[in-house]
């Protein structure tokens, strides 16, 4: 047996293993735990096996029509959310991204633009998402979901840092944490950040609120272009999380269509060329965090630097090379609710909220 048959096989028993259990605490009148017992099995195993997630869709939506019942959504008028007011340029890129004036055709795109980042200011502005299901309300996002359910966060403001940790929370609770336009923050927590995550496959509802681009089934001509291994060659995840959550610049493979729903965010970005001022991390920083790869060194994604800091000596010293190559050719840039930002392949990406923030990226 292949090692990718073996782990098909612990994940698919998992995930029966997780429904079992759900039917048992169901039946011991634990409802709630019961569909909690249902989203382990979408998060942890992936819901593995054939027809599995939608036999645990169809066993959450029984399980909470019957015995957790919540008052249907109520659409509300809600005000625009580009509220966010100046923001201060960063220290560390010299150039803003300009915004295109239009969207381009695919045509243009895939021969002429995919090279380079760009904006499109209010690109997703009439989707579902902004106006008859609004993701700015704390209201509709628990109505989709339902209750006893739970997502994977990150605890901690940046996963460079030696007290960042992950966990499982309470939908609801962590809905509680942060700011939304029908909803103040309930209470002091931790920060906490819903990263990298397809939230999608437990909500299936919120499909109906974005459309895809055509941009990402685009036939481009580029070396560095790898495609996701899954049957659509597109990754979809989302990222919710509260003002001062930061994803610190790093590479990735694919290019990505990065759409802003709600809120604001700051992104930054330098092109590949300059990776050899970007002082990843090497293995030889100490373990305890995801930005150290110490089984492939050269592997590491990760840059050391805080491009949303300060310039100071220390930094000169430390990283002189970054500030002197990589510094005067970066681009910033604030995406506001409705923007779509593209960021080419292989391209050095850091982000950082403005205020509670709910963004989707496509990886392509």
């Amino acid at each position: 047996m292949s090692h990718t048959q073996s782990s098909y096989q612990w994940r698919q028993l998992h995930t029966d293993a997780c429904i079992v259990k759900s039917l048992l605490l169901l039946d011991a009148g634990n409802a709630s735990d019961a569909v909690s017992s249902l989203d382990y099995a979408i998060i942890i195993s992936g819901a593995t096996g054939n027809d599995r997630l939608h036999i645990i869709h169809t066993l959450i939506q029984g399980i909470q029509f019957r015995h957790l019942p919540l008052p249907a959504f109520s659409l509300q008028k809600y005000p625009g959310t580009n509220s966010t007011g100046y923001i201060k340029p960063l220290h560390t890129a010299e150039h803003c991204i300009v915004p295109l004036d239009h969207p381009p055709s695919l045509l243009t795109f895939q021969t002429k633009l995919f090279r380079e980042p760009f904006v499109l200011r209010n690109y997703a502005s009439g989707w579902p998402a902004f106006e008859e299901h609004p993701w700015c309300s704390v209201g509709y996002l628990r109505s989709i979901s339902g209750l006893g359910r739970i997502v994977p966060v990150e605890v901690g403001n940046d996963y460079r840092s030696n007290e960042w940790s992950q966990k499982l929370i309470d939908w609801d609770e962590f809905l509680s944490s942060l700011d939304f336009i029908d909803q103040p923050r309930q209470k002091d927590t931790d920060i906490m950040y819903l990263a990298q995550h397809n939230l999608f496959m437990q909500f299936p509802k919120l499909w109906e609120d974005i459309f895809i681009p055509d941009y990402v089934y685009a036939d481009l001509d580029c070396p560095r272009h790898t495609r996701p291994e899954n049957d659509e060659g597109l990754v979809i995840n989302t990222w919710l999380g509260p003002r001062g959550t930061m994803s610190p610049a790093h590479t990735d493979p694919y290019h990505n269509i990065y759409v802003q729903i709600v809120g604001s965010k700051t992104v930054w970005l330098a092109a590949p060329e300059l990776s050899a001022y970007m002082y990843p991390y090497t293995g030889r920083e100490g373990a305890g965090h995801p930005a150290v790869n110490e089984l492939q060194p050269e592997m590491s994604n990760t840059t050391r630097i805080d491009v949303f800091g300060e310039k100071s000596g220390e930094s000169e010293q430390e990283f002189p090379g970054f500030w002197k190559e990589v510094v005067g050719q970066a681009k910033w840039y604030t995406l506001e609710a409705g923007d779509a930002l593209y960021i080419p392949g292989g391209w050095w990406h850091g982000m950082r909220s403005e205020e509670t923030s709910f963004s989707v990226s496509m990886w392509f």
